[in-house]
């Protein structure tokens, strides 16, 4: 199965790339059905299990990590490792890892009333009713130096423990073992963000899949200059996701910017209006889609084409090309141990001494689409971001490169934001775009 579903995919991408960019939609990409990706995402999960916790349980130091969940009130972390076919936890489920040190074989097992997909349970009700209690002979036996769970000032999703499942988690443990808890953070973060050969691979299929949609919906296909509103798009993108058994973790965004439009005030905080495409509009759009329990997070403009027009104005390419170069930039100051808040530093200084004035709003991608990992700025904190920010740069993670160019127009003789969004792997050396970004306008009509 491994081996059919890597060939599909080398294979289809193969024969796309030979194709010019305004034909890539005469391909579609291949989608699994459910029962198939099910398999993928379990093959994937089980390995992910196998050999990432441990590498990063000694990165850490952390010898026992402790999941804790209650059906509906789930740590997102724990999310991840559950089957496919499980869209909740079980009751109160508690995944354990220990490792016993001198190159012995990881230990994971769950204290729950089932066995948990990849986790067998070493909780017997008939033997110790009391699930918690069972849950401290079980640490207490093991006797680990640190004792890791899910708590988090600043990452949302590394600090899953509810208050009460902490409290019970505590109480379970005598004195001398409560003083060994510590938070997991770096752990939870470090499984969250890196990507397997496998998903890396594959993640390529998935930016594809996405950008198919992109391209389709900023064609004639869907859009009629003086009849398609910027809503009615919105609303194609939602359908056409669905319609490809498909998911968004976010309802899709267009927008418009005309000749005639005032300059952009920089606040991105405000609803976009309604408006009718016409020629002569950029239409800018952002999508996200979930698929194999990865995402992905776009950002492309289409031109409108005025009667007699071929194609963007001079203004507008060159916009076009500041914001690639930002891209170029950025992605240059992309080092493994280089904290986010290092890289935006750095990254804004040289966009400054090449006279371009930019914003820069790059974030982890993943399982989820704003990721935990190292956030590289906010659109509203250009001077860093505490927390987020102070998070080192690994290799093998994923990132949604997500910036601005403001560059002066001739043409509409005003500024304009030229945004861009495109995802991309760091592999401790390099920046590689996951299924390449956009360097010209898609064209509305497009040419021949």
């Amino acid at each position: 199965m491994k081996e059919i579903i890597l060939l599909l995919t080398i294979g289809i991408l193969s024969i796309v790339d030979i194709l010019p960019a305004q034909n890539r939609t005469d391909i579609t990409p291949d989608i699994l059905p459910m029962r198939d990706r099910a398999e993928v995402m379990d093959r994937w999960t089980e390995n992910r299990l196998d050999t990432l916790v441990p590498e990063l349980m000694h990165r850490e130091g952390i010898d026992m990590w402790v999941l804790v969940a209650r059906e509906y009130n789930e740590d997102p972390v724990l999310l991840t490792m559950l089957p496919a076919t499980w869209q909740s936890s079980r009751r109160t489920t508690i995944l354990v890892f220990y490792d016993p040190g001198d190159g012995r074989e990881l230990e994971r097992f769950a204290v729950s009333r089932y066995d948990i997909g990849f986790f067998e349970t070493e909780w017997f009700p008939d033997e110790e009713p009391d699930q918690w209690k069972r849950f401290g002979e079980l640490v207490a036996e093991r006797n680990p130096e640190m004792i890791g769970v899910n708590v988090s000032e600043h990452f949302a999703l590394a600090d899953g423990i509810s208050y009460t499942d902490y409290n019970h988690l505590k109480e379970s443990l005598t004195f001398e073992l409560q003083e060994r808890i510590v938070s997991a953070e770096n752990l939870a973060i470090g499984w969250l963000e890196t990507r397997t050969e496998e998903e890396m691979a594959v993640y390529r299929q998935i930016n594809r899949i996405a950008h198919n949609i992109v391209a389709q919906g900023l064609s004639e296909k869907v859009i009629t200059p003086g009849i398609t509103t910027t809503e009615d798009l919105q609303w194609w993108y939602r359908e056409r996701i669905r319609d490809l058994n498909l998911t968004t973790w976010f309802h899709p965004s267009v927008s418009i910017d005309r000749s005639e439009s005032p300059e952009h005030t920089g606040d991105f905080s405000g609803p976009a209006d309604t408006d009718v495409i016409l020629p002569g509009d950029i239409v800018w759009m952002d999508l996200g889609i979930e698929y194999l329990g990865l995402t992905t997070d776009t950002q492309r403009n289409a031109y409108i084409l005025r009667q007699g027009e071929s194609e963007a104005p001079e203004g507008l390419r060159n916009a076009l090309e500041k914001a690639n170069r930002v891209q170029d930039i950025l992605t240059s100051h992309f080092e493994t141990g280089r904290t986010g808040n290092q890289i935006l530093s750095s990254a804004l200084r040289q966009a400054e001494e090449e006279g371009i004035n930019t914003t820069i709003y790059t974030h982890p991608l993943g399982y989820h689409g704003h990721g935990a990992g190292s956030t590289i700025g906010l659109w509203d904190q250009q001077d860093g971001v505490p927390g987020w920010g102070d998070y080192p740069l690994y290799p093998n993670t994923a990132h949604s490169i997500e910036l601005n160019a403001e560059v002066y127009v001739p043409e509409w003789d005003r500024t304009i934001l030229m945004k861009l969004e495109e995802n991309a792997i760091f592999d401790g050396d390099d920046v590689w775009y996951i299924d390449g970004r956009m360097q010209e306008f898609y064209l509305v009509p497009r040419q021949k």
